[in-house]
């Protein structure tokens, strides 16, 4: 059992930035991150495979977002710039122990996070 701890979460002013970290309790193949924001579904953000050789972004974090990952720590991380209000949500870390592709389908992920709330202010 995979146990996710996601960190990094809090209050910023548009414009700002935060960087979220996602440790793993062993080691995963892609991992990914997903975010919910209040009454929306959840939609996929970025994802990662394990060697870094492949990453996905959503088009609405596109040259804003970038994911990485410390495989000697078991630990993936998003860098989040240019923060804008819309970016609002708790962000869920998630990982695949089956998958390694950087999938943008929540089903390809088999281990959740507890999410990190993040909020963008004006």
């Amino acid at each position: 059992q995979v146990q996710l701890v996601e960190s990094g979460g809090g209050l910023v002013q548009a414009g700002g930035s935060l960087r979220l970290s996602c440790a793993a309790s062993e080691r995963t193949f892609t991992v990914a991150w997903f975010r919910q924001a209040p009454g929306k579904e959840r939609e996929f953000v970025a994802a990662i495979t394990r060697a870094a050789t492949n990453t996905n972004y959503a088009d609405s974090v596109k040259g804003r977002f970038t994911i990485s990952r410390d495989n000697a720590k078991n630990t993936v991380y998003l860098q989040m710039d240019n923060l804008k209000p819309e970016d609002t949500a708790v962000y869920y870390c998630a990982a695949s122990t089956g998958y390694s592709s950087a999938s943008v389908y929540s089903w390809a992920y088999n281990y959740w996070g507890q999410g990190t709330q993040v909020t963008v202010s004006t």
